[in-house]
């Protein structure tokens, strides 16, 4: 038998090696598809800084006193975060500091007990600390504030525009001498005389009880400082050259009262022409 000489016959190396399956091919697209997200990611947030999300701001330094002093004094009537408690005490969320002003800067709150209307008080808080509570619930939602100006805004204002501005709206129910007067339901409106600029205006901003609201919208805060002005330099100053006042409550106590004299005056007059004939 010829001996012939020996010829391979295998195949070349990478032939022989096995294609991968589906599921590795899958498994590297997604690898390859992460790490691009990856990278396109943080290339944004190299180039477009401004872009990034801002922390929300924290309360003021005011704010946070004003938060410890409505968990001691307010918590029990109006809630934990000022979201009130049913039959005790309405929320306060997006009220404003206006009307923390008003209640708590005059006294009316705390309440002492359940009326027609708030009672004025003697204020249990100091002037700061009312700010210091009004801060906390400005906080807690968007309501109407007293501006930091309006002292400055007073000090500007037309007296003369003021008495036209609180005689259009302002006489009807605070008499035109500022002395107040009865509404329906048990109800009425206060006098003005120991009223300070502030409390003012953030009575015209929150409209307490039966009072409207006489917004930026209605009333701007320069015409506000005209009614202020009027109120505190006229009304309240006024030392009555006329004579006595009769509480200034208006024509109706002038008219009684010159009834009265009147009748009096000729009750008396008849009874001396009676004894005289």
């Amino acid at each position: 038998m010829a001996n012939y000489p020996f010829r391979s016959v295998a195949q070349p190396l990478s032939s022989q090696r096995p294609r991968p399956g589906r599921t590795r091919r899958r498994a590297g697209a997604a690898v390859r598809m992460l790490a691009a997200l990856v990278l396109a990611g943080g290339a944004y947030t190299v180039f477009a800084p401004q872009a990034r999300a801002q922390e929300e701001p924290g309360m003021s330094a005011a704010a946070r006193e004003g938060e410890e002093l409505f968990e001691v004094g307010c918590i029990t009537c109006h809630g934990r975060s000022a979201g009130g408690v049913e039959g005790r005490g309405p929320s306060l969320i997006n009220v404003g500091g206006a009307s923390v002003e008003f209640q708590v800067g005059t006294g009316r709150m705390p309440l002492a007990r359940q009326e027609a209307q708030a009672q004025r008080k003697p204020q249990l808080y100091t002037d700061e600390q009312v700010r210091q509570l009004a801060a906390y619930i400005d906080s807690l939602g968007v309501g109407p504030v007293v501006p930091d100006d309006v002292d400055a805004l007073v000090e500007q204002a037309d007296l003369a525009r003021g008495g036209e501005l609180f005689r259009i709206n302002c006489s009807q129910c605070h008499a035109f001498g500022g002395g107040g007067g009865a509404l329906s339901s048990g109800k009425y409106a206060p006098s003005l005389y120991p009223a300070t600029d502030r409390i003012i205006y953030a009575a015209m901003l929150s409209g307490p009880q039966n009072m409207p609201v006489f917004g930026d919208s209605t009333l701007t805060p320069e015409q506000k400082a005209d009614i202020i002005a009027y109120i505190q330099q006229v009304i309240q100053t006024d030392t009555d050259p006329g004579g006595f006042d009769l509480g200034r409550y208006g024509p109706s106590t002038e008219g009684l009262t010159a009834f009265l004299v009147g009748i009096v005056a000729l009750v008396f007059a008849s009874l001396w022409i009676a004894g005289k004939s």
